[in-house]
């Protein structure tokens, strides 16, 4: 997240970068909408931690559509995030780290790479069109979270508790054209397979020991 340390100029650069790039994704369509900035949440026995940003208004769900140059006046004043609602547009894959590294390897093989996010928590962001249906191999693994209606994602340059949300591959790469939702899933469960069956020939390997 912005360092208290930095200097104004430092901050004012980054919500500039922040709203340019709020602004940009709005002109194609995309319903992004302002967030809250991140900040330490005290529970019990004294214990720090840091809430994801969600949406800083409530009636979030009817502004989806608004026009670029109503979203500009939106990131003007204090820090806040970039979030962009799940459901119209595109939907979103949530993964860990290590299914999402071996996901974006067979999407490079397959050549046609799909717009990726990384949070600075160590998960990874699939961007997709949208679908009405997931996978249950997927549904079914506690570690996937699928974002679709109601719903939304965080995207770059979001700052978060130890640093900035940004892409893996950009949306550019794809031509700003979002793969197919049954496309990634396919690869999403050829990946999620390929490492059950790595972790089981562990188990086996470290019982034969």
């Amino acid at each position: 997240m912005l360092d208290a340390n930095w200097p104004d100029s430092w901050r004012s650069a980054f919500r500039i970068e922040l709203r340019a790039e709020a602004i940009g994704l709005a002109w194609r369509g995309w319903p992004v909408m302002p967030g809250t900035y991140p900040a330490p949440v005290r529970g019990e026995g004294e214990e720090i931690t840091w809430r994801r940003p969600v949406p800083a208004q409530e009636n979030w769900r009817e502004l989806i559509g608004t026009e670029a140059h109503e979203v500009a006046n939106w990131f003007l004043g204090r820090p806040q995030s970039l979030l962009v609602a799940t459901g119209t547009v595109l939907n979103a894959i949530e993964v860990d780290d290590e299914l999402g590294r071996q996901a974006a390897r067979l999407l490079r093989a397959t050549g046609h790479p799909a717009p990726i996010v990384a949070l600075p928590n160590g998960r990874w962001l699939f961007l997709t069109t949208v679908s009405d249906r997931f996978p249950q191999e997927l549904a079914a693994n506690a570690g996937i979270e699928w974002h679709a209606a109601d719903s939304w994602i965080p995207l770059p340059p979001t700052p978060f508790q130890h640093g900035v949300v940004h892409w893996r591959v950009k949306p550019e790469v794809w031509g700003w054209q979002l793969p197919e939702a049954d496309a990634v899933y396919d690869v999403l469960v050829r990946a999620l397979a390929g490492n059950q069956s790595s972790a089981a020939l562990q188990l086996v390997e470290s019982s034969a020991a």
